[in-house]
């Protein structure tokens, strides 16, 4: 009987408040080794054996950008709503009720202030273990909020997007943040302040086709799935084979997509180098560097008459009249 119930025992899961991978040990995604945990958790969630990248808790992720004890939480303050009384598998306020007190956030995102390498940046991190980090009302808002406060405060905007793409239990509402997020960035613009967008596996649907791809740099992780529409309904659509490592990261890379790939353990460091060049030059007031001066005219295109220098009023209301060519 010893033996039967050893052969039953339910094997190691993750507690309530646990956002590491379940058990002891993991098989790796990419080359299926066996990784203890704690090793996978102090490389950042990279496999070790093949570096592969893992999906990294957004808790996880804000410790490894932000300078330590820099971070300030900006999220949190606004709840979501079931404005359709929306009802799938079961209602949707149900849903969130359980997924919110699994990962003690109110959405799939996390935004604040902090320093990264003595910079200050304002940080937007999606959680796709929150319903895949699907970008509802509440997604859009915060990260409207972050670029409008990163620009108040004079701040780059660094995002990390993990998602799914609009989240459908909310209708047409979560399709208006796409425009929303998407005028959200033109305060950072208008004040000539970085938007650096990270795009982390899956990175997909409305978030690819609105400001995740909008980042004065778009850089990705290795291997991450990159898209608006998934693989799968591409393939079913054309009814053709698709190239290896469609959709990956570096397959959009040598496409002209993206700006760069980038380990995950180098990202910070990256960052930092990126922000400071994209500062350099504008100055502490947003002013841009000052006008390259005009040629010199060569000395036998002056004359003494000014009008046949510059050109007399006749001449210029004769190239005003005269057709395109």
């Amino acid at each position: 009987m010893a033996l039967e119930r050893w052969f039953r025992r339910k094997r190691p899961t993750r507690g309530d408040d646990d956002a590491s991978p379940a058990g002891l040990w993991l098989k790796c995604s990419g080359c299926h080794a066996q990784i203890y945990r704690k090793d996978l958790v102090a490389n950042l969630y990279v496999c070790p054996e093949c570096s592969h990248h893992e999906r990294m808790p957004v808790d996880a992720r804000v410790e490894m950008l932000a300078d330590e004890g820099s971070f300030e939480r900006w999220s949190g303050s606004v709840e979501p709503v079931d404005a359709l009384g929306f009802v799938d598998t079961e209602p949707y306020r149900e849903r969130l009720t359980s997924v919110q007190q699994r990962a003690h956030r109110p959405d799939a995102i996390v935004t604040g202030g902090a320093t990264l390498h003595g910079i200050p940046v304002a940080l937007a991190v999606m959680d796709f273990s929150f319903l895949g980090g699907s970008m509802g009302s509440v997604v859009g808002e915060e990260i409207a909020r972050a670029a409008e406060r990163a620009a108040d405060e004079g701040r780059a905007l660094v995002s990390v997007s993990a998602s799914g793409g609009a989240r459908m239990q909310e209708g047409a509402l979560s399709l208006m943040q796409m425009a929303k997020t998407t005028v959200a960035l033109e305060a950072l613009s208008e004040r000539r302040l970085p938007f650096i967008s990270v795009l982390s596996d899956p990175t997909t649907g409305g978030v690819t086709a609105s400001f995740a791809t909008l980042g004065d740099l778009v850089i990705a992780e290795p291997g991450a799935l990159i898209c608006f529409a998934g693989p799968r309904v591409i393939q079913q659509t054309i009814k053709q084979d698709l190239p290896e490592g469609f959709q990956r990261s570096e397959f959009l890379l040598r496409k002209g997509m993206l700006d760069d790939v980038i380990p995950r353990p180098e990202l910070k460091a990256r960052i930092a180098a990126f922000t400071r060049l994209l500062l350099a030059g504008i100055g502490t007031q947003g002013v841009l560097p000052a006008p390259l001066p005009a040629p010199a005219m060569a000395p036998d295109e002056a004359t003494d008459d000014p009008d046949g220098a510059m050109g007399s009023d006749s001449d210029e209301e004769a190239a005003v009249r005269a057709p395109a060519v």
